[in-house]
């Protein structure tokens, strides 16, 4: 009771963003259309939970499995697959929220951890993917944890807050391999140590229980090595990544391009009050360094801001596919930052009565809700960058109408035998019809942008369906029936409108 009446303060703070966390994250949760990688990620989770040989399937090609091992139970309690899936994503970005707040209020003050928590209710970017069933999200909980009780550690030198930090860096890198970036930087957070006069070796002490965290986040990596084709985890990252070699002779060449893409994205997914909160903060964190001559309480938060910019510098060095969610798990860092920017805009204008409470609404907040609002109630028309609009909402990857095309085939599937041959083998499609199908005993067959001979003879004996996107089966098949069509967003860039297609192939 001591305790409650102590920090009754933080406690209302933290529910009333609980309250309103939940109010922006949950409702119409499967409007938008389901994603390639969601559709992946679901169906290794019901095919693992379903066959417990199988535990390991990401490494198949080359995932790290914790997502799916955490959805596996959901699953069972939850009849909507996609539902359960970005349910996951919801609690991640909670637990998320939770390390915000903390984090704040640990290195900063609690007026920081107000503000950094409340913009990260608000920020879509955090939205968007809070709201997909994607590892991202689960990772960035992971991240804001690990520098908590990194920067907890280099400070109190003890055993168990050691220990606490090599699990939550091996459940980092075993949610997906970027994690490993924690276990790299974790060297950073040294930046914060103060050696005490009255505790010899503290120095050898600190070193000791890094190792022991970092020992424990390697066996955590390690343990993967019981599931089979542990060797694709490395060779797949290849694919994605430039090796240094590749490199040579242009040094910048996808640098540049990343940081074009970088200054499309931040302004549109953080909002410019938002980013210009984060730049304020950054200004005011690096300044108050330099000022304390890299002393005092301005190191800790130097190790905030570094722990979020570095893995963005590395990724936009060497990655060769670039998204906005392999950036998410630098974003809550940055909101910490950013809730610091905050506090040092409103002082000076603490002067003239309610003030800041005016610049919160009418500045901070109106563009972000306004965003969450579209990816509510019609995700189609949110104003997201260009690529990401393209890929969650226009093209092949964007899953559209799934679940009442299942629902369909299932009760045509009573009255005869349904085979379903689908544009593809692997991704949206088949895999995001799969989750819906997966006890309705109807056989699917991977195809090409074509109807295959092997579906063609199917259709002489049973009640056969093809489902493929509009745009590339056009002009590619015949001796089919529309049955039904699901068109996509419409492309801003004026190319043509697909839509999600299901034929009856006739005999």
């Amino acid at each position: 009771m001591n305790f409650l009446l102590k920090h009754r303060l933080e406690i209302l703070i933290l529910a009333l963003l609980a309250v309103a966390y939940f109010i922006i994250r949950l409702p119409n949760l499967t409007l938008q259309p389901i994603f390639a990688d969601e559709a992946i990620y679901i169906r290794w989770a019901q095919v693992m939970r379903a066959e417990q040989t199988l535990r390991f399937l990401p490494l198949s090609d080359g995932k790290t499995p914790l997502f799916m091992w955490a959805m596996m139970p959901m699953l069972k309690f939850i009849q909507d697959p996609l539902l359960a899936g970005r349910l996951l994503s919801v609690i991640s970005g909670f637990t998320t929220l939770m390390g915000v707040f903390f984090l704040s209020r640990k290195i900063f003050n609690l007026r920081t951890a107000v503000w950094a928590g409340l913009l990260y209710v608000i920020t879509p970017y955090t939205v968007f993917f809070d709201r997909m069933a994607l590892v991202d999200s689960m990772l960035s909980a992971f991240t804001v944890w690990v520098v908590y009780f990194s920067l907890w550690l280099v400070r109190a030198l003890r055993l168990d807050i050691s220990m606490i930090l090599g699990f939550l860096m091996g459940g980092a890198i075993l949610t997906k391999t970027p994690g490993m970036f924690n276990l790299f930087l974790l060297p950073i957070a040294t930046i914060a140590f103060r050696r005490e006069k009255d505790k010899k070796n503290s120095l050898i002490r600190l070193l000791v229980l890094l190792g022991v965290a970092i020992m424990i986040a390697l066996l955590a990596y390690n343990f993967l090595r019981l599931g089979p084709n542990f060797q694709l985890l490395s060779s797949r990252n290849a694919d994605y990544i430039f090796s240094p070699f590749e490199l040579i002779g242009r040094p910048l060449d996808p640098f540049i391009p990343h940081f074009h893409d970088i200054a499309d994205w931040f302004p549109k997914l953080l909002t410019w009050p938002i980013l210009l909160s984060a730049v304020i903060g950054t200004v005011y964190t690096i300044y108050g360094v330099f000022q304390y001559s890299f002393r005092g309480q301005y190191l800790p938060r130097l190790v905030i801001l570094l722990w979020g910019i570095l893995p963005i510098l590395v990724n936009m060095a060497f990655l060769k596919t670039f998204t906005a969610r392999y950036l998410l798990s630098s974003i809550p860092l940055f909101l910490v930052i950013a809730g610091f920017g905050v506090t040092k805009i409103l002082p000076p204008l603490a002067y003239i009565k309610k003030l800041p409470l005016f610049i919160m609404f009418i500045v901070l907040l109106p563009l972000p809700l306004y965003f969450n609002y579209l990816l509510l109630t019609s995700p189609e028309k949110a104003p997201l960058p260009r690529e990401e609009r393209a890929g969650y909402f226009e093209e092949w990857t964007a899953g559209y109408g799934f679940a009442d095309i299942a629902a369909f085939l299932i009760e045509k599937n009573k009255e005869n035998r349904v085979v379903l041959g689908t544009e593809g083998f692997f991704g949206t499609l088949p895999d995001g019809l799969y989750i819906y199908l997966d006890k309705a005993n109807i056989s699917i067959v991977g195809s090409h942008a074509t109807i295959s001979a092997q579906i063609r003879n199917a259709a002489k004996d049973n009640l056969t369906y093809f489902i493929g996107n509009k745009k590339n089966l056009k002009g590619s098949i015949d001796n089919v029936k529309l049955i039904l069509e699901y068109p996509k967003a419409k492309p801003k860039n004026g190319s043509m409108q697909d839509a999600t297609v299901l034929y009856q192939v006739l005999p």
